[in-house]
């Protein structure tokens, strides 16, 4: 893993910085105390010649994040490492290896960037740049020699944190990440059981209440710690950090910063198609390994028979040839099992008649034996071990594995071509699920240039492992089972939001292994009954929902009732989500599910809500609808939730009630059935009806805007200025013509012509005339 360099003078992390918009001509001067200080607009960075110490403030002078009590950076060569070394031999490998610096000397500065040399107590050099721009720092270390170095940037503690995307969740009891510590984090496998295995990967950390953000955009294994003592970022094995980011700013401001860092660093955000934000149907969940044609669409007409809304589907497993092993685990690339998918054509084109988008499952990796593999071996296309033969990487199943390539651009192009076959069968997309490798020391990226190439060419995907960027349409959780704890799904979601990957998608309503639960006897019927209609409506207010498991299979009509009823809420709201999912796309921010410290910074009071103690679970879902779900490891018997209203309006979804923040609403009733959503923020929300869009005005704002796009694109601004929602009467104009309204449960209701724009105000009524009676004639008194 050696890599021939030069010691160049940071050119990479130079023209990087150019390219980015907002450069705030900062300005770097020796400081009274000896040391530097890089002043900006919006901030200054104060560095100390000896540690490094560095502490970021606002022009005013406050402490946005205050220094390391030791050192501010760390960085130190590391043994030879190859690709078969664990998790805790490198970390024993890196301890101690890293050094605090003892001397820095400003090399160079402009406008734009300043360049150190420094100097650790081991006698190691490396070159250290600071680019300053409007509303970010940007660092990067490039050590002197060759070898491996593990390198942190460290600041005393920030403040309330949150973010690390999967990592942030597993086996953690609050969405809140202090304590989460690794001097290895990554996709990992090999700590599986100990809850330390990521699929969707960022190392991203906001801290809302002060305005900062961090990021190492770095692919390999990071060193993250977020403790009481302090927040330190870096590389463990690189040869360089190239870029490590801190943002500063309001929540808007950082996720628009990051937003651009991304697409800078060669991590995009694409814009999410529209297919997958409906109501779903995952195979696996209904039918295990033992999928079929006719099982398949049993199931899907099942469900449409019933009412349930379903728009798209994934077959993850069991179409390939089933003669042989070697073809299983979805890369047999057109071939279909015969006997259970007779005529696959046809049976695609069935499920796109009835208006389903399908997709299925997808992997870079290739079972030893597989033709495809042996094809892409011939071709070089494979990563390979020591000796230059195919390396055999296992799964959690001990399946013998090969994996693609990734860093090769010819390898990528003949996978994609590969999966040209899928959609030329007339398959829509694809739930990328490369599962469970344990692969200690590849990057975390590996997927994502695959996932890239078949986005950009408007292939629908469902996103299962991904680093920093986002080049596909949903974010889903890993497996999220009935015997696991209840409270990582929501812990997980908000940390997938927090990250910049918000169109969670909260995997199938009843896990996946809900009924071999029961055949166990590990499961109630009346328990999973329970089970289905909450997760069905925690699911709901989702960005994206599914089914598996019959919900009729329990024979109970309300378990069906309600879980029928939530996927029709969800159905409803798609194109108001959707609309959300392209404003987020446009600016970063996770609109589509919104965890409150993002929309509520100075309030104190939402800091404390998201963990398994107090269990209020809350986000926004777009603009104008807070989610309010009972869910957590006490479904089956809470009715009731506290619940946290924000400052503003807020109107209970199904009632009407109106309610004003900030309050907490002690042991709010939630009973199975209860929609779990208030309205508030604009107060707009567009619902989708039997074919026709509606917009549904709620008496929240006086005066606000809200944009709605539709599926096509096509924009519709509805304003609003109304003198008072109580008094004055109110009417919908557009294009000077008065529409018919009618009033739903508190709310102006009426229909909405996608690119046509709306007006709701208050009626002018004239001054009324006031009679002024004549005076009475007064007859004139006699002398």
């Amino acid at each position: 893993m050696r890599r021939m360099r030069a010691w160049k003078l940071v050119a990479v992390w130079t023209v990087a910085c150019a390219a980015v918009a907002g450069v705030d001509g900062g300005t770097v001067e020796e400081s009274g105390d000896g040391g530097y200080v890089v002043r900006a607009g919006h901030y200054r960075l104060e560095i100390e010649k000896v540690g490094f110490r560095f502490r970021i403030l606002r022009v005013d002078g406050e402490v946005i994040a205050p220094a390391h009590p030791v050192s501010g950076l760390q960085f130190g060569s590391v043994a030879e490492v190859d690709l078969g070394v664990s998790s805790s031999e490198l970390q024993e490998m890196t301890r101690g290896r890293v050094h605090d610096v003892k001397a820095t000397t400003l090399v160079s500065s402009d406008d734009q960037q300043a360049v150190f040399e420094v100097t650790s107590t081991a006698g190691e050099v490396a070159r250290v740049g600071v680019a300053v721009l409007a509303h970010r720092v940007r660092m990067s270390v490039e050590p002197k020699g060759e070898e491996l170095h593990a390198i942190l940037f460290r600041t005393g503690r920030v403040g309330p944190a949150y973010g690390l995307s999967d990592h942030g969740s597993m086996g953690r009891e609050s969405a809140e990440i202090t304590g989460y510590a690794s001097d290895y984090m990554g996709a990992r496998t090999a700590e599986w059981e100990t809850h330390r295995e990521g699929r969707l990967i960022s190392n991203f950390v906001i801290h809302p209440q002060q305005g900062l953000a961090a990021i190492n955009v770095e692919p390999r294994k990071k060193i993250v710690r977020v403790t009481a003592g302090e927040e330190a970022h870096g590389s463990s094995a690189s040869p360089e950090l190239k870029a490590m980011y801190y943002f500063i700013g309001d929540p808007k401001r950082i996720y628009r910063e990051l937003q651009e860092v991304r697409a800078v660093e060669g991590h995009p955000f694409h814009v999410p198609k529209p297919d997958l934000f409906g109501v779903g149907w995952e195979a696996f969940g209904a039918l295990g390994w033992t999928t079929s044609a006719a099982t398949v669409e049993e199931n899907i007409s099942t469900y449409l028979d019933l009412g349930y809304p379903l728009s798209w589907m994934v077959i993850g497993s069991g179409f390939w040839p089933s003669g042989s092993s070697e073809l299983w685990g979805t890369t047999s690339f057109g071939m279909w099992d015969r006997e259970k998918y007779p005529g696959p054509e046809a049976f695609l084109r069935k499920m796109e008649d009835r208006g389903l988008t399908t997709l299925i499952g997808l992997r870079i990796a290739f079972r030893k034996g597989n033709p495809f593999a042996k094809e892409a071996q011939g071709k070089g296309f494979l990563i390979t071990d020591g000796k230059g033969e195919p390396k055999n990487f296992a799964n959690k199943g001990g399946w013998p594995s090969y994996l693609l390539d990734f860093e090769n651009p010819e390898a990528i192009d003949w996978y994609v071509a590969q999966c040209g076959k899928w959609l030329d069968a007339g398959v829509d997309g694809f739930k990328e699920d490369l599962m469970f490798f344990l692969d200690e020391l590849e990057r975390d990226d590996k997927v994502d240039e695959v996932n890239r190439r078949l986005s950009k060419a408007g292939v629908v995907l469902m996103l299962r492992n991904n680093y920093l960027g986002s080049p596909g349409d949903l974010h889903r959780y890993n497996d999220f089972n009935f015997y696991e704890s209840q409270d990582r799904g929501p812990i997980n979601g908000l940390c997938l939001a927090y990250s910049g990957f918000p169109y969670v998608y909260p995997d199938i309503v009843g896990g996946t292994k809900v009924w071999s639960e029961m055949e166990k006897g590990n499961a109630s019927p009346e328990v999973v009954a329970t089970y289905m209609m909450r997760y069905a409506e925690y699911a709901a207010v989702h960005p994206s929902m599914s089914f598996g498991y019959g919900p009729w299979s329990l024979g109970r009509k309300d378990v069906v009732e309600v879980t029928r009823n939530a996927a029709q809420l969800h159905h409803r709201l798609t194109p108001y989500i959707y609309s959300a999912a392209l404003l987020t796309a446009e600016s970063g921010f996770p609109y589509t599910m919104t965890p409150l410290p993002l929309a509520y910074p100075d309030d104190p009071e939402v800091y404390g809500l998201a963990n398994a103690t107090r269990r209020s679970y809350q986000w926004l879902l777009g603009e104008s609808l807070m989610a309010v779900p009972l869910y957590g490891d006490d479904y089956a018997t809470a009715t009731s939730r506290d619940v946290y209203l924000p400052e503003g309006r807020w109107i209970d979804y199904d009632t009407g009630s109106t309610y004003e923040g900030p309050q907490t609403l002690d042991d709010f009733p939630l009973p199975i059935g209860k929609t779990p959503l208030f309205v508030g923020g604009k107060g707009i929300v567009i619902e989708q009806d039997f074919g026709r869009l509606l917009a549904k005005v709620y008496p929240v704002q006086n005066e606000t805007a809200f944009l709605f796009r539709d599926r096509e694109g096509k924009a519709s601004r509805i304003t609003v200025k109304v003198d008072s929602w109580e008094t004055s009467p109110v009417q919908v104009r557009s294009g000077g013509e008065v529409l018919s309204t009618e009033s739903q449960r508190g709310a102006l209701v009426f229909p909405l012509e996608p690119g046509r724009d709306y007006e709701v105000a208050s009626i002018l009524m004239p001054d009324p005339v006031r009679l002024v009676k004549p005076a009475k004639r007064r007859e004139k008194l006699p002398e």
